[in-house]
């Protein structure tokens, strides 16, 4: 058997240097957004770690504001403070408004701690019934009167808001935000005054405190109900 010449190493072709090098295989479409999920689930699932840290404050800054909005005794009774310390002129412009939520501080602290108060929703539906009619029909008692009227009923609208305090939220971060929440209602009714620079806006603003006292009489009917 007669064999083949073997061919010099010099003049064999170098196989690795003909192959044609490999492209880069494509990483499959649906595995791109992989990496990202695996960021938001990690992310999702450190979530309730950091968020019971600061739930005490943040949630109850949140809660506390968002209290008085959501109720609309609440809110109609606030709106004619500034309605009428601005009705009243200087110093009530300034002074029912921070009256009320000062005292209403007062009487948070005393649903916080457990201290009973009958007649709070009896007395929050009168409360728009009674500031309404000051701004309806336009009344200008002494200053003195005005605030001790505003801080009466400041110490009910306090207590619900106390009372409602979440678990898990700070006393202090809770107050804060019902007293925020409080100051902002008032500039609303405040800023609401001013249409009286037109002629009409004065009765315009008066027929906005009677239906005021109009709604505090359905929430004062709910109430004795």
């Amino acid at each position: 058997m007669q064999l083949a010449p073997r061919t010099p190493p010099s003049l064999r072709p170098h196989a690795r240097s003909l192959r044609a090098p490999r492209a880069p295989v494509p990483a499959p479409a649906s595995a791109s957004w992989i990496r990202p999920l695996l960021c938001v689930l990690l992310a999702l699932a450190s979530a309730p770690v950091l968020a019971h840290s600061a739930e005490g404050v943040a949630g109850g800054f949140v809660s506390g504001f968002l209290h008085p909005i959501a109720g609309w005794d609440h809110v109609i009774a606030m709106v004619a403070v500034g309605l009428w310390g601005a009705f009243l002129g200087m110093p009530a412009v300034w002074l029912l408004p921070v009256v009320f939520p000062l005292v209403m501080a007062l009487g948070g602290a005393l649903g916080v701690v457990g201290v009973p108060l009958p007649g709070v929703e009896v007395g929050i539906a009168l409360s728009a019934v009674v500031l309404g009619a000051m701004v309806a029909f336009a009344a200008r008692p002494p200053l003195w009167v005005a605030a001790l009227i505003v801080g009466a009923f400041a110490i009910f609208h306090g207590h619900a808001h106390g009372t409602e305090l979440p678990e898990a939220a700070s006393p202090i971060a809770y107050s804060l935000g019902f007293v925020v929440a409080t100051g902002l209602l008032h500039a609303a009714g405040i800023a609401f005054s001013l249409v009286t620079r037109w002629a009409q806006g004065r009765h315009l603003v008066r027929g906005a405190g009677g239906a005021i006292g109009a709604l505090g009489a359905y929430f004062l009917v709910r109430a004795l109900a």
